[in-house]
């Protein structure tokens, strides 16, 4: 019967598969971007190879007190599951939040915080140049790699002015960030949800006796209680 025993053990049961299958996922995106040399911020390869790991352990954490119906393990998983869904959902709802300046200011701090390789990968896949502007300091000295090579391809494809001069970075980029904010956080949200269905399906199983449980009985010899 759905709702009972072993319609609430399979059910976790499955939804921890299905973590286990994110987060084997995650690994395995972290692994081949690091291998191929997609992804050189190490960073952002070490954050998605860590929610994988920890995804998988509270996954197995979860298989095991549901298959064992593990009363202090179902406990653990509850609480920790359940912190893990107040920060997705408290990040999830700020990515969604977050307006267009912000995702600018957002934006330009990540642009001054890597090194002038990133910044060159990052001209030359999106044919931009600079973040803002290609105004020169007072130093001397730009924040961005030259743009000679990324010039003479905007120029080739004619996707830019007369002058040949590709557009910043950030004019290009606008909305694929505001995409992925978005979809970073509809994401977010949806298994943050999945999150509480799954901490509420562990306290009702974890609360439901088993019914192939058998209460144990003292046995006592005929003689010692029949006269």
């Amino acid at each position: 019967m759905c709702g009972g025993f072993t319609c609430s053990k399979n059910a976790l049961i499955a939804l921890n598969v299905l973590y286990v299958v994110v987060a084997s996922i995650l690994i395995s995106v972290a692994v081949y971007g690091q291998a191929s040399s997609l992804v050189t911020n190490l960073p952002i390869v070490g954050g998605i190879l860590a929610c994988g790991v920890f995804l998988i352990l509270i996954s197995l954490l979860g298989l095991a007190g549901a298959v064992k119906h593990h009363q202090v393990m179902l406990f653990f998983y509850m609480v920790i599951l359940f912190l893990l869904f107040l920060v997705q959902f408290s990040v999830a709802c700020a990515c969604l939040a977050v307006n267009s300046d912000q995702q600018e200011m957002l934006a330009q701090q990540g642009w001054n915080k890597v090194n002038m390789d990133v910044k060159e990968q990052v001209q030359e896949r999106f044919q931009c140049c600079g973040f803002q502007d290609r105004l020169i300091p007072a130093n001397g000295t730009a924040d961005y790699p030259s743009c000679d090579i990324v010039d003479r391809i905007c120029c080739k494809n004619m996707v830019i002015s007369p002058h040949c001069q590709c557009e910043p970075c950030m004019e290009t980029l606008k909305e694929r960030i505001d995409y992925a904010f978005k979809l970073c956080g509809g994401i977010g949200l949806f298994f943050s949800f999945t999150e509480l269905f799954a901490v509420w399906l562990a306290r009702r199983y974890r609360n439901q006796p088993d019914p192939s449980y058998k209460e144990p009985h003292a046995i006592f010899p005929r003689k010692n209680y029949l006269y």
